[in-house]
């Protein structure tokens, strides 16, 4: 397997704009390890990091095809900026929403320094499950496959019949729709 290192900051651009899967799969794996650091460091865990890290790797993705990388700007380097940003905003928000208002706010996974409180964790179970009825079936048919059967980003892009970047952007979007509806079952409810 070629590293990235060995190709120019050019032939990673030109990697990107023509969605060449290798070597966008090699910067992924270079540079997700050092973001993760950075999230552990920063009072994240594993699933926040991947979460944000697939988000910042779209919008790189998406800057890149709009030419909105600046002339002999490491692609890399530019990657692990826009996800740190997103991590600092994630922070931000994150306490503010703690700081405002505790309910409402749905954790898919418990923070390990929050009180393990039984009752909280069944009414957020009970407004994901309501939430996940009234999502989409192609919505719920792809969170399905990549949270609980487990399936990599790519055999769903194929039962899907769709390209991986486009799978990453619906899961992006459908886990955003899932948040907004399980908020508003867990405050109707």
């Amino acid at each position: 397997m070629g590293n990235t290192l060995q190709k120019t900051n050019n032939q990673l651009v030109t990697a990107f704009k023509n969605n060449d899967q290798k070597v966008m799969q090699e910067v992924y794996q270079n540079i997700f390890p050092k973001f993760r650091s950075h999230v552990f460091k920063n009072n994240g865990g594993e699933a926040q990091a991947k979460d944000v890290f697939q988000e910042s790797f779209i919008a790189c993705w998406r800057n890149v095809k709009k030419d909105k990388l600046k002339e002999n700007s490491n692609l890399e380097a530019y990657l692990f900026t826009i996800a740190k940003n997103k991590w600092t905003d994630y922070l931000r928000s994150a306490h503010f929403k703690k700081t405002v208002s505790d309910d409402g706010v749905i954790a898919m996974r418990s923070n390990g320094e929050d009180q393990w409180n039984e009752k909280e964790e069944e009414n957020k179970l009970n407004a994901l499950h309501r939430a996940l009825k009234q999502l989409g079936i192609s919505c719920k048919k792809l969170l399905t496959q990549f949270y609980f059967e487990r399936k990599s980003m790519d055999e769903i892009a194929k039962d899907l019949q769709l390209g991986s970047a486009s799978v990453r952007n619906k899961k992006y979007r459908c886990m955003e729709k899932l948040r907004t509806l399980a908020m508003e079952t867990k405050n109707n409810g």
